[in-house]
């Protein structure tokens, strides 16, 4: 089933910025309503996520950590308020912190 983008309105029927994903039959009607909160609601149009020589989904799985590491990279990510922890590589040290 594929998934659709959707984004909140407020009360004069213009976009928030809000937005949600939802998995629904091609067949269903559009949502008109967000269906935990109630919001109105509407089916928005956005690109469509095909994997590909320049794809984002082909871009993520040669950014992932495997192969970054397999490359020679080091990779931090943020764990907290001024710690960053080495997800990816041998070198530098473990834990990076703000003192």
């Amino acid at each position: 089933m594929p998934t659709y983008d959707y984004e909140i309105l407020d009360d004069k029927g213009e976009p928030t910025g809000e937005r949600f994903e939802w998995i629904q039959s091609m067949k269903s009607k559009p949502l008109e309503k967000h269906p935990e909160t109630g919001e109105p609601c509407r089916r928005a149009i956005s690109a469509p996520s095909i994997a590909g020589t320049w794809s984002p989904l082909k871009e993520k799985s040669q950014l992932s950590n495997k192969n970054l590491e397999r490359l020679g990279f080091t990779k931090y990510e943020k764990r907290g308020d001024g710690v960053m922890e080495r997800t990816a590589g041998k070198e530098g040290p473990r834990i990076l912190k703000d003192e």
